[in-house]
């Protein structure tokens, strides 16, 4: 099988990184460990480990839309405390978000339209979708399939 890339930008850190994240039928430890820092909650500096799934997802997201750029992250991991005041600021935050185990991410792709990566998102029918058109993200996750709007 191909090696599986990945290719992200934090907007909060300013860090990217594009790495082979799974190759020869195994994911490469160094690799994870890189997302696992750049997808870091940056407003406490805890990293977690990220549920390898998640890149599998967006792998197959970019594809899809045949994506230019890397994913611009908004929010990978949130830590307990994190996601406790976001939730307390915001009905639109689960108090037990999947963010917190390291298996939801907030996105975006420069060049492809917001409501085209929602409907490639729903297109592979694997985990929760949500759709933030006035925040400008899309919600991805390795959870559930379900699906839900918010601001």
């Amino acid at each position: 099988m191909a090696p599986r890339k990945v290719a992200l930008h934090n907007l909060h850190t300013g860090e990217s990184l594009k790495a082979i994240y799974w190759e020869d039928g195994h994911y490469v430890p160094d690799a994870i460990a890189a997302v696992n820092r750049v997808l870091r909650d940056f407003r406490t500096g805890d990293e977690h480990m990220m549920d390898p799934g998640l890149l599998d997802l967006l792998t197959r997201l970019g594809g899809k839309v045949e994506a230019q750029g890397p994913f611009q992250i908004i929010s990978g991991y949130r830590s307990p405390r994190t996601n406790a005041m976001l939730h307390e600021h915001s009905d639109g935050v689960a108090s037990k978000s999947l963010h917190m185990q390291g298996m939801a991410m907030d996105i975006r792709l420069d060049g492809v339209a917001l409501d085209h990566l929602h409907k490639a998102a729903l297109d592979i029918g694997r985990g929760g979708v949500g759709y933030y058109p006035t925040s400008n993200f899309v919600h991805v996750d390795v959870g559930r399939v379900r699906r839900w709007q918010g601001a």
